[in-house]
């Protein structure tokens, strides 16, 4: 979820981020680190995944169990619980993974790379809003490793559009705080875009593996309202914001503040969940 300049979900070296995060954000794992200092307003503030999705997944698979990779606080590992399945969590976080227990979610707290099996089979591995902070090629290979014959990998992200007066607004906030970054050029093209390149690039690095079917992509698009509390309650769960010094994280959640007032105080927020997905081989 693009929101601050060392976020995975940013461009390639060639465009606004300087971060090929398909490549290179498994690099930048103290990012993702952050994320437990706070891992209550984690699983209140970040978005969920749209049904037909998840249904879509569950459909596609051979049966009800789910490693999820990189399970957080739980969000993804309770919708696929609510639809009938077995789910276990691998997450290198064990603040993250302590509330995800709470929630009633099994978790195991490990890098998904280094993560021991024990012999246990699955018929689905997702990551959601985290294959990126895995080596792409080394956990397609951990993923194909686990996965019964005709079992899928699914990766998804939740990319997001604001309205377009809002969107040149957050980009003149970003082009203020963060002058010397070309991050606010991300402002300039749909996240749509950047998140399906960067699912292209998973898919690459799962052919390389050579033990899945061909990859697919699949697009699930929603929507969810925001208030200017919602959207500011969000803004600190994103990469990269908690490594920023203190008096740039008031002035960029202030002028975000501002920037939603200004709009009326609520907008509607587009997603387009972009799933990378493919069927482990049966022999």
């Amino acid at each position: 979820m693009p929101i601050l300049p060392s976020d995975p979900g940013t461009t390639s070296k060639s465009g606004a981020g300087g971060l090929d995060w398909a490549q290179a954000a498994h690099l930048q794992r103290h990012v993702a680190e952050a994320f437990g200092a706070d891992a209550g307003r984690y699983d209140r503030a970040r978005p969920t995944y749209p049904a037909d999705l998840v249904d879509r997944i569950i459909a596609a698979s051979p049966g009800p169990d789910v490693l999820d990779v990189g399970s957080g606080t739980g969000i993804s590992a309770r919708l696929f619980a609510a639809a009938g399945c077995r789910v276990l969590g691998v997450d290198p976080d064990p603040r993250m993974a302590e509330l995800a227990r709470q929630g009633g979610t099994e978790v195991e707290v490990a890098k998904f790379e280094d993560w021991e099996s024990a012999g246990r089979a699955f018929d689905m591995v997702i990551a959601a809003q985290s294959w990126h902070w895995v080596d792409p090629v080394a956990g397609a290979a951990k993923a194909a490793a686990v996965l019964r014959p005709s079992g899928r990998l699914a990766v998804f992200w939740n990319a997001f559009g604001p309205p377009e007066d809002l969107r040149e607004a957050f980009a003149e906030v970003f082009r203020r705080v963060f002058p010397d970054s070309p991050f606010g050029g991300f402002w300039a093209r749909p996240a749509v875009d950047t998140y399906r390149a960067g699912c292209a690039k998973a898919a690459d690095a799962i052919r390389q593996v050579k033990a899945f079917g061909e990859p697919e992509e699949w697009l699930s698009s929603w929507e969810r309202p925001y208030t200017r509390d919602e959207w500011l309650d969000l803004v600190p769960t994103t990469g990269g914001f908690t490594h920023q010094p203190d008096a740039v994280q008031r002035e960029l959640l202030d002028r975000l503040g501002a920037a939603v007032d200004a709009a009326g105080g609520t907008f509607t927020r587009s997603y387009t969940t972009v799933a990378a997905t493919a069927a482990r081989l049966a022999s």
